[in-house]
C-alpha cells in the first residue's frame, strides 16, 4: 500500500480549496494547482478566512491555523503534482475537462502515485481509462463544503485494485471523515438521490405549483431540511446541478431524470447561483431575494 504523505490538488475552486484545507489541517503537505495563479492566491485567502472562523469557534488553535497554512504550497505546473503520493483532481464537473487534466498530468506521474477524482457524478471507470494506471485510480467525492461536511463517498472503478481502495479509505478516515462505499453508477449515492429532488423542486416552480419562497419554506418546515431545495441548488451551482442531471439522464436512459427546462434556462442565462450572485435567489443585496 502507498503511504500518503503529500497530496496534490488540481483545481483551486471551492471544492479544491476545501480539500486542500482539510488535508493540510490533518497534517499532509499539500500542493494546490490551478491554471490561474490569481485563483490560487484568492483561494488561499478563503482558506485563511475559513481557518480563522474555525479558530473563533474553538475548533482549531492559532498554532494549528498557522501550521495548516504553511503546509499548503501554490503550484502552477503539473510536474510537481505528479510527484505527490496522491493527486486529486477537483476541476469543473465536465468529463472531457477531467480527462484532459489526467492526460496532461500523465507524463509527470511517479510510479507510486495514486490518482483520484472528486467528481460528483461521472464514471470513475471512464476517467481511469484515460490514464496508464486504472488499477491505482479511485473516486473521492468530498461533500461541499469539505471542511464542514463529514462524508466522503469512495467509488471504485472496474479496474481499481484492493490496495488502492484500502489506502483511500485509510487516508479519508485520517482526515476525520466518514466514508461510504458507492458503486460506479451515475451520480453514485448522494447525488443520485439529492439532485433529482432539486430538479423536481424546479419542476414544481416551473409548473406554478409554488413560488421559490413557498417551495423552500415547505421543504424546510415540512420535511425538516436545513436548506430548501432551490436554495441548495444555488449553493451547489445550477450548472453543476444540470451537469449531474444530464449524466443521470444519459447514463440511465430514464425520462424521470430529464432536466427541467427552467433549470436549463437559468444556466443559459448565466444565473448559476451564489457563486455569480444570482440564481433562484438574487444575492447582490443585503438579503437574498427570490428571482421568481
Amino acid at each position: 500500500m502507498t503511504v500518503i504523505r503529500t497530496v496534490g490538488v488540481i483545481g483551486a475552486g471551492q471544492m479544491g480549496g476545501g480539500i486542500a484545507h482539510v488535508c493540510a489541517l490533518a497534517g499532509y503537505e499539500v500542493l494546490l494547482n490551478d491554471i490561474s495563479a490569481e485563483r490560487i492566491a484568492e483561494r488561499l485567502g478563503v482558506i485563511e478566512h475559513n481557518l480563522a472562523r474555525q479558530v473563533a469557534r474553538g475548533i482549531v488553535s492559532e498554532a494549528d491555523k498557522a501550521a495548516t497554512l504553511a503546509r499548503i504550497h501554490p503550484t502552477e505546473g503539473l510536474a510537481a503534482i505528479g510527484a505527490t503520493d496522491l493527486a486529486i483532481e477537483a476541476a469543473t464537473e465536465n468529463e472531457e475537462t477531467k480527462k484532459q487534466i489526467f492526460r496532461a498530468l500523465q507524463p509527470h506521474v511517479a510510479a507510486h502515485t495514486l490518482l483520484a477524482s472528486n467528481t460528483s457524478s461521472i464514471s470513475i471507470t471512464r476517467l481511469a481509462s484515460s490514464t496508464d494506471r486504472p488499477e491505482r485510480f479511485i473516486g473521492l467525492h468530498f461533500m461541499n463544503p469539505a471542511p464542514l461536511m463529514k462524508l466522503v463517498e469512495i467509488i471504485r472503478g472496474i479496474a481499481t485494485d484492493a490496495a488502492t481502495y484500502e489506502t483511500a479509505v485509510s487516508f479519508t478516515r485520517s482526515l476525520g471523515k466518514t466514508t461510504a462505499n458507492a458503486e460506479d453508477f451515475p451520480a453514485f449515492i448522494v447525488n443520485r438521490v439529492l439532485v433529482p429532488m432539486i430538479n423536481e423542486a424546479i419542476y414544481t416552480l416551473y409548473e406554478g405549483v409554488g413560488t421559490v419562497d413557498a417551495i423552500d419554506t415547505a421543504m424546510k418546515l415540512g420535511a425538516n431540511h436545513p436548506m430548501g431545495p432551490l436554495e441548495l441548488g444555488d449553493f451547489i451551482g445550477l450548472d453543476t446541478v444540470l451537469s449531474i442531471m444530464n449524466v443521470l439522464h444519459d447514463g440511465l436512459a430514464d425520462s424521470k431524470y430529464r432536466p427541467c427546462p427552467l433549470l436549463v434556462k437559468y444556466v443559459e442565462a448565466g444565473w448559476l447561483g451564489r457563486k455569480v450572485g444570482r440564481g433562484f435567489y438574487d444575492y447582490r443585496g443585503e438579503h437574498p431575494v427570490p428571482t421568481r
